[in-house]
Protein backbone atom coordinates (compact mmCIF):
# COMPACT_ATOMS: atom_id res chain seq x y z
CA UNK A 1 0.00 0.00 0.00
CA UNK A 2 1.22 3.48 -0.76
CA UNK A 3 3.11 5.57 1.86
CA UNK A 4 4.67 9.03 2.14
CA UNK A 5 7.77 7.05 2.90
CA UNK A 6 8.54 5.90 -0.27
CA UNK A 7 9.43 9.99 -1.25
CA UNK A 8 12.19 9.73 0.76
CA UNK A 9 14.66 9.30 -2.22
CA UNK A 10 13.87 12.80 -3.68
CA UNK A 11 13.65 14.16 -0.48
CA UNK A 12 17.62 13.34 0.40
CA UNK A 13 18.71 14.46 -2.82
CA UNK A 14 17.54 17.82 -2.00
CA UNK A 15 19.17 17.50 1.51
CA UNK A 16 22.67 15.84 0.33
CA UNK A 17 24.20 19.27 0.14
CA UNK A 18 23.38 20.17 3.04
CA UNK A 19 24.57 16.78 4.82
CA UNK A 20 27.68 16.69 3.56
CA UNK A 21 28.36 20.40 5.13
CA UNK A 22 27.42 18.57 8.33
CA UNK A 23 29.61 15.80 7.71
CA UNK A 24 32.73 18.29 6.82
CA UNK A 25 31.72 20.22 10.41
CA UNK A 26 31.83 16.72 12.62
CA UNK A 27 28.87 16.19 13.04
CA UNK A 28 28.08 12.34 13.03
CA UNK A 29 24.33 10.36 12.48
CA UNK A 30 24.41 9.55 16.51
CA UNK A 31 24.38 13.31 17.39
CA UNK A 32 21.04 14.22 15.14
CA UNK A 33 19.37 11.03 16.19
CA UNK A 34 19.51 12.16 19.76
CA UNK A 35 19.05 16.51 18.84
CA UNK A 36 15.90 15.10 16.94
CA UNK A 37 14.39 13.21 19.96
CA UNK A 38 15.40 15.49 22.48
CA UNK A 39 14.00 18.41 20.83
CA UNK A 40 10.78 16.22 20.13
CA UNK A 41 10.49 15.40 23.80
CA UNK A 42 10.84 18.88 24.88
CA UNK A 43 7.99 19.99 22.54
CA UNK A 44 5.87 17.80 23.74
CA UNK A 45 6.15 18.26 27.33
CA UNK A 46 5.72 22.23 27.01
CA UNK A 47 2.24 21.12 24.47
CA UNK A 48 1.21 18.81 28.15
CA UNK A 49 2.17 21.63 30.20
CA UNK A 50 0.29 24.66 28.44
CA UNK A 51 -2.87 22.43 26.52
CA UNK A 52 -4.75 25.29 26.99
CA UNK A 53 -2.63 27.73 24.70
CA UNK A 54 -3.31 25.58 21.45
CA UNK A 55 -1.61 28.19 19.19
CA UNK A 56 1.43 26.50 20.12
CA UNK A 57 0.32 22.99 18.82
CA UNK A 58 0.98 25.27 15.68
CA UNK A 59 4.71 24.10 16.35
CA UNK A 60 3.88 20.57 15.34
CA UNK A 61 3.65 20.83 11.98
CA UNK A 62 6.89 23.02 11.57
CA UNK A 63 8.71 20.45 13.80
CA UNK A 64 7.42 17.14 12.03
CA UNK A 65 8.32 18.87 8.85
CA UNK A 66 12.33 19.94 10.31
CA UNK A 67 12.15 16.25 12.18
CA UNK A 68 11.46 14.55 9.44
CA UNK A 69 14.60 16.35 7.30
CA UNK A 70 16.65 15.48 10.42
CA UNK A 71 15.07 11.49 9.92
CA UNK A 72 16.94 11.54 6.54
CA UNK A 73 20.40 12.99 7.52
CA UNK A 74 20.83 10.83 10.27
CA UNK A 75 20.05 7.93 7.44
CA UNK A 76 22.65 9.62 5.33
CA UNK A 77 24.84 9.95 6.90
CA UNK A 78 25.17 7.28 8.67
CA UNK A 79 25.15 5.18 5.24
CA UNK A 80 27.03 7.69 2.93
CA UNK A 81 29.64 8.49 5.24
CA UNK A 82 30.41 5.04 7.29
CA UNK A 83 28.95 5.93 10.43
CA UNK A 84 26.43 3.11 10.26
CA UNK A 85 26.84 0.95 14.30
CA UNK A 86 24.95 -0.74 15.73
CA UNK A 87 24.31 1.26 18.64
CA UNK A 88 23.04 3.80 15.81
CA UNK A 89 20.23 0.89 15.17
CA UNK A 90 19.30 1.24 18.36
CA UNK A 91 18.96 4.91 19.00
CA UNK A 92 17.17 5.31 15.51
CA UNK A 93 14.26 2.83 16.33
CA UNK A 94 13.81 4.07 19.87
CA UNK A 95 14.13 7.76 19.36
CA UNK A 96 11.60 7.33 16.77
CA UNK A 97 8.99 5.50 18.94
CA UNK A 98 9.61 7.96 22.11
CA UNK A 99 9.48 11.06 20.24
CA UNK A 100 6.20 10.28 18.29
CA UNK A 101 4.81 9.26 21.63
CA UNK A 102 5.93 12.46 23.24
CA UNK A 103 4.45 14.74 20.52
CA UNK A 104 1.29 12.40 20.12
CA UNK A 105 0.17 11.85 23.47
CA UNK A 106 -0.38 15.82 24.37
CA UNK A 107 -3.56 15.97 21.84
CA UNK A 108 -5.54 13.48 24.56
CA UNK A 109 -5.29 16.80 27.02
CA UNK A 110 -7.16 18.65 24.27
CA UNK A 111 -10.56 19.72 25.72
CA UNK A 112 -13.08 17.74 23.74
CA UNK A 113 -10.76 14.89 22.43
CA UNK A 114 -10.62 11.63 23.08
CA UNK A 115 -7.94 10.12 25.39
CA UNK A 116 -8.48 7.11 25.00
CA UNK A 117 -8.18 7.44 20.63
CA UNK A 118 -5.24 9.44 21.29
CA UNK A 119 -3.32 6.49 23.53
CA UNK A 120 -4.50 4.05 21.53
CA UNK A 121 -3.14 5.72 18.08
CA UNK A 122 0.27 5.75 20.49
CA UNK A 123 0.29 2.27 21.42
CA UNK A 124 -0.46 0.65 18.07
CA UNK A 125 1.88 3.13 16.37
CA UNK A 126 4.49 1.74 18.99
CA UNK A 127 3.51 -2.14 18.30
CA UNK A 128 3.63 -1.62 14.15
CA UNK A 129 7.25 0.18 14.25
CA UNK A 130 8.02 -3.17 16.29
CA UNK A 131 6.41 -5.63 13.73
CA UNK A 132 9.04 -3.42 10.85
CA UNK A 133 12.13 -3.96 12.99
CA UNK A 134 11.04 -7.22 13.37
CA UNK A 135 10.85 -7.99 9.78
CA UNK A 136 15.44 -9.03 10.05
CA UNK A 137 14.25 -11.52 12.87
CA UNK A 138 12.19 -13.56 10.32
CA UNK A 139 14.68 -12.77 7.57
CA UNK A 140 12.99 -10.12 5.87
CA UNK A 141 13.67 -6.61 5.52
CA UNK A 142 13.18 -3.93 7.85
CA UNK A 143 9.22 -3.07 6.78
CA UNK A 144 8.26 0.14 6.01
CA UNK A 145 4.87 -0.34 4.44
CA UNK A 146 2.23 1.80 4.61
CA UNK A 147 -0.57 2.89 4.57
CA UNK A 148 0.67 4.84 7.99
CA UNK A 149 4.28 4.64 8.44
CA UNK A 150 6.31 7.23 10.29
CA UNK A 151 6.25 9.67 7.44
CA UNK A 152 2.58 9.34 6.88
CA UNK A 153 1.85 9.58 11.12
CA UNK A 154 3.66 12.76 10.89
CA UNK A 155 1.64 13.98 8.33
CA UNK A 156 -1.34 13.54 9.73
CA UNK A 157 -0.37 14.44 13.16
CA UNK A 158 1.08 18.06 11.50
CA UNK A 159 -2.28 18.46 10.29
CA UNK A 160 -4.15 17.72 13.44
CA UNK A 161 -1.50 20.13 15.11
CA UNK A 162 -2.40 22.96 12.37
CA UNK A 163 -6.49 22.51 12.96
CA UNK A 164 -6.14 22.95 16.49
CA UNK A 165 -3.81 25.94 16.24
CA UNK A 166 -6.02 28.15 13.86
CA UNK A 167 -9.31 26.55 15.03
CA UNK A 168 -10.43 25.39 12.22
CA UNK A 169 -10.82 21.66 13.80
CA UNK A 170 -13.65 21.32 16.07
CA UNK A 171 -12.65 18.43 18.38
CA UNK A 172 -15.74 15.75 16.94
CA UNK A 173 -13.47 15.82 14.16
CA UNK A 174 -10.18 15.34 15.73
CA UNK A 175 -11.35 12.07 17.57
CA UNK A 176 -13.35 10.89 13.77
CA UNK A 177 -9.64 11.80 12.29
CA UNK A 178 -7.86 9.86 15.34
CA UNK A 179 -10.31 7.16 14.51
CA UNK A 180 -9.08 6.69 10.75
CA UNK A 181 -5.66 6.79 11.93
CA UNK A 182 -5.93 3.91 14.54
CA UNK A 183 -7.89 2.05 11.87
CA UNK A 184 -5.08 2.93 9.18
CA UNK A 185 -2.58 1.97 11.82
CA UNK A 186 -4.12 -1.39 11.89
CA UNK A 187 -3.92 -2.21 8.13
CA UNK A 188 -0.30 -1.30 8.48
CA UNK A 189 0.51 -3.67 11.26
CA UNK A 190 -1.22 -6.29 9.11
CA UNK A 191 0.87 -5.42 5.80
CA UNK A 192 3.93 -5.24 7.75
CA UNK A 193 3.30 -8.76 9.03
CA UNK A 194 2.22 -9.91 5.35
CA UNK A 195 4.91 -8.16 3.20
CA UNK A 196 7.31 -9.77 6.06
CA UNK A 197 6.34 -13.13 5.32
CA UNK A 198 5.61 -12.84 1.56
CA UNK A 199 8.96 -11.95 1.48
CA UNK A 200 10.58 -14.40 3.03
CA UNK A 201 8.72 -17.09 1.06
CA UNK A 202 9.99 -15.91 -2.21
CA UNK A 203 13.59 -15.40 -0.83
CA UNK A 204 13.01 -19.02 0.21
CA UNK A 205 11.79 -19.92 -3.59
CA UNK A 206 14.44 -18.36 -4.91
CA UNK A 207 17.50 -20.25 -3.19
Amino acid sequence: MPSIYQLKPRFQNLLRPGVQRLYAQGITANQVTLAAAAVSVLLGALLAWLPQHTWLFALIPLWMLLRMALNAVDGMLAREFGQQSKLGAYLNELSDVVADSALYLPFALLAGVSPTLVVLVVVLAVISEYAGVLGPMVGASRRYDGPMGKSDRAFCFGVLGAGVASGLLPSSWINGLLAVILLLLLATLVNRVRQGLAEVAQTSQSE
